[in-house]
């Protein structure tokens, strides 16, 4: 025992360090190399699942936005009694599918021609609300419904909005 100590002291006067079990340093290097493995696998899963449902996803996206379809901006009068006021409107559609827009395209007369007739039965008081404007958008929705089919028209959009 005092053999031992003899040793430990002159080991530090000599600048060397006591030897140290190496069984400590393999046990941690391999939780660490585990560690590593197990993280790796996780990841490689992680994307392999959903990168292979990653085009899936963006065409069921693409089918559920629809295509948006723009009108020439409408200028019209409205039926206010109490003078000659004016409404500048531009809309754009969101549409089902492209096939609906091709059918729309062909059908912008008949488009045209139930909104203008829609927006000439309003006075001012009735669109200068914001429940107006839904109120509208929703029977531009109907109109147009009527026109190309049911359901083919999933949104209405105002893009510009001016009275006079």
């Amino acid at each position: 025992m005092v053999d031992e100590k003899k040793e430990k002291l002159e080991g530090e006067k000599e600048g060397r360090e006591p030897k140290k079990k190496k069984g400590k340093n393999l046990i941690l290097i391999i939780i660490i190399a585990v560690a590593v493995l197990a993280g790796g696998a996780g990841a490689f899963f992680f994307f392999t699942k959903s990168g292979g449902n990653k085009a899936q996803k963006t065409e069921e996206t693409k089918a559920a936005e629809g295509v948006t379809f723009a009108l020439e901006p409408f200028v019209v009068n409205l039926s206010d009694p109490t003078g000659t006021r004016f409404l500048k409107v531009s809309l754009q559609l969101e549409l089902t599918g492209p096939a609906v827009m091709e059918k729309a395209k062909t059908k912008t007369p008949q488009i045209r021609d139930a909104i203008i007739t829609l927006l000439t039965s309003k006075t001012s008081d009735a669109l200068i609300s914001p429940e107006g404007k839904l109120q509208l958008k929703d029977e531009i929705n109907i109109r147009i419904n009527q026109v190309l089919g049911e359901n083919s028209v999933k949104n209405v959009y105002l893009t510009d909005f001016v009275m006079q």
